[in-house]
């Protein structure tokens, strides 16, 4: 069973916002914003690329 490209970003989004902690929406949002144009840049992959900045933005704020 493969799964869908939209179902794999709903999980990452979703575990992200369950994890993310008010003291480190900064590094969260940054990481967001760089990844999201990144992630737009190397193939229209914007909302993977925002997750994924999330959660490293996430992890270096920490």
């Amino acid at each position: 069973m493969k799964a869908s490209p939209i179902r794999i970003v709903l999980i990452a989004t979703t575990l992200a916002f369950a994890t993310a902690g008010t003291a480190n929406a900064a590094g969260c949002l940054k990481g967001a914003v760089v990844g999201g144009v990144a992630g737009h840049y190397a193939g229209h992959h914007a909302v993977v690329g925002a997750v994924g900045g999330c959660m490293v933005g996430r992890h270096l704020a920490k």
